[in-house]
């Protein structure tokens, strides 16, 4: 394989063809495995989740690094990518949910109380998105991209959400209203109208911010790959990202019956390691909950969050495999070290209380018509305003920090 550097061409290293193999061999195997010990869907939600992968990898498609930018320049163009991307994805949600079957299968959205832990929850994952430097999605795929650092940001980010099923009742308690869909409550069709104008709105609001700043929108930067090529190597323009992702959710709300979520699967992974270590996990109020129980009883690829967890890393080394980008680094500074951790312990506690993380909450919480995403996403918006302006106090230079594009 070849690349072509200063007009000539050259061999690319070894270490960028490993990636591609081990991974698009443990892709295809896992899923088989999958299939065939547990079932036809788990085996596909692994494809899925590599897709996920592929796709946050190539399109560096921003949830962190779009809210810094906005906060920091007034550059509005990661958000408006995401207005896209949550307005394809109602459109396919509203619908469906209204049926609330697809092909004779029961589909449920993803809604959550509209709770004083969601602000508080949504707050902490937001301070936590800067000080780490990525999101729940972030975290994987750039983990899976050779990113090492994010190895801690994720070691603790599964200790957050563990810590946060001990103090489940007393966030339990928290002043409450009851879970809001505006598929229930408007109908589908005056629900996608009201979302679409929302989106709009933000989108509008972007781009009067950036024009008074900049006078001109920013554009997308040009690109040596093009057609297959840029496929397949990268990177892909935003735009694409947003409409693979809406289409991916919307797949993963077709087999698994529920939408796309991530960090639910942390606190699994924490509330197991665990036990293996003598604690006794199961006597804890959060984990006598029948569904809880059956997560911690059962095998962890038997978790529909945690297969496609797997999968989007998997993707991810893919993807920076056939870019030709991979490279495994684990040196940093304290101060990145220290963010590291702090950042992964708020996102992982932040998503745990707050009903979900950028995905669960954010992304799938309004796609699914619950005004829970929309509480959430103001939330964490104020913590992401706190999270850039407490950088400084962890890296020297803020602006040479960790910051991950495609978070």
């Amino acid at each position: 394989m070849y690349t072509v550097v200063s007009g000539q061409p050259q061999k690319l290293s070894h270490h960028f063809t490993l990636p591609k193999i081990i991974s698009a061999l443990f892709i295809v195997l896992a899923a088989i495995w999958l299939s065939v010990s547990y079932s036809v869907e788990q085996g596909l939600l692994l494809l899925v989740g590599a897709a996920l992968g592929i796709t946050l990898y190539h399109a560096s498609f921003g949830f962190t690094s779009a809210w810094r930018n906005f906060i920091l320049e007034g550059r509005g163009r990661g958000l408006r990518v995401q207005m896209l991307m949550l307005a394809i994805a109602v459109l396919l949600f509203f619908p469906t949910l209204s049926l609330g079957e697809v092909f004779g299968h029961p589909v449920n959205g993803s809604l959550a109380p509209l709770s004083l832990s969601v602000i508080i929850g949504a707050f902490m994952f937001g301070i936590g998105m800067q000080l780490a430097g990525g999101c729940a999605s972030g975290v994987l795929f750039t983990l899976g991209g050779g990113n090492a650092r994010m190895l801690l940001v994720l070691a603790f980010f599964v200790l957050g959400g563990f810590v946060s099923t001990a103090h489940a009742s007393f966030w339990a308690n928290m002043p409450a209203l009851k879970p809001v869909s505006l598929v229930k409550t408007l109908g589908a069709p005056l629900g996608i109208l009201v979302s679409l104008m929302l989106f709009a709105i933000i989108a509008s609001v972007t781009v009067i911010i950036e024009k008074r700043r900049h006078g001109a929108l920013e554009q997308e930067k040009p690109t040596a790959h093009k057609g297959l090529q840029r496929f397949f190597r990268g990177p892909w323009p935003m735009v694409w990202g947003g409409i693979a992702l809406a289409l991916l959710n919307y797949l993963t709300l077709v087999i698994s019956g529920k939408p796309w979520s991530i960090a639910g699967a942390f606190p699994i992974w924490g509330a197991k390691i665990s036990s293996a270590l003598g604690v006794d996990v199961a006597s804890w109020q959060f984990w006598q909950n029948p569904g809880n129980a059956k997560n911690l009883s059962s095998s962890i690829f038997s978790n529909v969050t945690s297969v496609m967890d797997f999968g989007i890393i998997a993707g991810a080394m893919l993807a920076a495999g056939l870019a030709g980008r991979f490279a495994f680094k684990f040196r940093m500074p304290v101060g990145s070290a220290c963010a590291a951790v702090i950042g992964g312990l708020l996102l992982g506690y932040g998503a745990r209380v707050g009903f979900g993380c950028n995905i669960g909450a954010y992304f799938s919480g309004i796609a699914s018509g619950s005004l829970h995403g929309w509480l959430w996403v103001v939330a964490a918006f104020f913590g992401n305003t706190a999270g850039v302006y407490l950088r400084p106090v962890f890296y020297k230079n803020p602006q040479t920090a960790p910051q991950i594009k495609s978070c």
